[in-house]
């Protein structure tokens, strides 16, 4: 018997490699199967220790500019061996590295994701994958771009600062000192969102108001995008608007587009790929997921929806052992979902829940193995 297992964390309580680590011997002793662990992200938050447990690579810390273009320590993750790089560019462009006061997405960056992408490049990359969540910036990623050499120019040919409050002004882009490396580079942005560059569900209307944005600025700021779309669109016979996913990050997803030749791709699709996920799983009897909350959000891009739909293409059983399930029977069973047990069915309580969650996981285990395996 072979039984992969590919969880999601739960949330607070519990990384996906803790779930394999806890499930796995007690099939391995119980029935002698094959086991092989096979832990997922969506692209959320514990997302780079997974990717890490695949591509094995190195933290490389460097200083960059954080989005108000002030030092700041941030990190990526390496693979000399595969030549990938995992970045994030909430690490460089965050809203976490900003005060609440200083939060302004009219003034901030993302020159240091630019940062963090050539130094990528200089340490050998040759695949690069960024993550666009998280940002607290609203600059369609000119800043990313004027890290790589990327210049913009007003109507008088000046330069200018590449900052969300300045993109209404760009007439030109000047790629001449443009680093001739990016063209040789694999870029994947791992992107959860579908939202159009600009208009009523795009970057600005959508998030800059949590980026620190007045209504006022929501305003200048959608005015800025939807200019700078057809400066886009003309220097690289493009169709902003129409790519899903453009208004991600403040515009970063149309950036990466741009600027990096880059694929945008829900989070879960890249991580999977990196697990090398549906070689994994080939021939397998059962797949075990899991995640903390299993609700209707479950299906939109989250780790279990990735997980269902590459067993219900390959026509592999999923039981899914979560901390809480908010569908009912029929529910789990129409998206593919043929067992299904929670850690607060067997719990007195949510304190309980929280701190026992291994011992109540290994109850699961062996309730299912009686009731599915034996």
């Amino acid at each position: 018997m072979k039984i992969v297992l590919a969880p999601d964390k739960y949330k607070g309580s519990l990384t996906g490699l803790e779930f394999c680590n806890i499930i796995a011997p007690i099939l391995k002793s119980s029935l002698n199967a094959e086991v092989i662990k096979a832990p997922l992200a969506d692209g959320g938050d514990g997302t780079i220790e997974v990717v890490n447990y695949y591509l094995k690579g190195e933290t490389i810390k460097i200083k960059v500019n954080n989005p108000l273009s002030k030092s700041v320590l941030a990190s990526y993750l390496y693979s000399n061996t595969s030549k990938i790089a995992f970045i994030e560019m909430a690490e460089a462009s965050g809203m976490k590295l900003l005060k609440p006061e200083d939060q302004n997405c009219m003034y901030t960056t993302t020159f240091g994701t630019g940062q963090l992408i050539l130094h990528a490049i200089n340490k050998g990359a040759k695949h690069i994958i960024l993550g666009i969540g998280g940002s607290a910036t609203n600059d369609c990623g000119i800043g990313m771009a004027n890290a790589l050499g990327y210049r913009f120019l007003d109507k008088n040919n000046n330069e200018i600062e590449a900052i969300g409050s300045e993109l209404t002004y760009i007439t030109k882009i000047d790629d001449s000192l443009v680093d001739e490396r990016l063209k040789n580079i694999k870029f994947q942005i791992a992107c959860d969102v579908t939202n159009p560059l600009y208009g009523p569900n795009g970057a600005a209307y959508v998030y800059a108001k949590q980026k620190g944005a007045t209504e006022e600025d929501i305003s200048y700021l959608d005015y800025g995008l939807r200019s700078f779309s057809k400066v886009l669109d003309k220097h690289f016979n493009l169709q902003t608007q129409q790519i899903q996913g453009a208004g991600a990050g403040g515009g970063m997803g149309a950036g990466t587009v741009a600027f990096l030749n880059g694929k945008l791709l829900p989070g879960i699709d890249v991580i999977k790929q990196i697990a090398s996920f549906e070689t994994k799983i080939k021939n397998a009897d059962w797949i075990i997921t899991g995640e903390g909350k299993l609700d209707v959000q479950t299906l939109s891009g989250k780790a279990l929806s990735g997980v269902l739909s590459s067993a219900n293409k390959n026509k592999i059983k999923v039981a899914a052992f979560c901390g809480s399930i908010d569908l009912v029977s029929e529910e789990l069973n129409k998206m593919g979902i043929d067992y299904s047990d929670t850690i607060v069915n067997h719990a007195s309580n949510l304190d309980d829940a929280l701190t026992n969650t291994a011992h109540y996981l290994e109850h699961i285990t062996k309730k299912f193995i009686v009731e599915k395996l034996k």
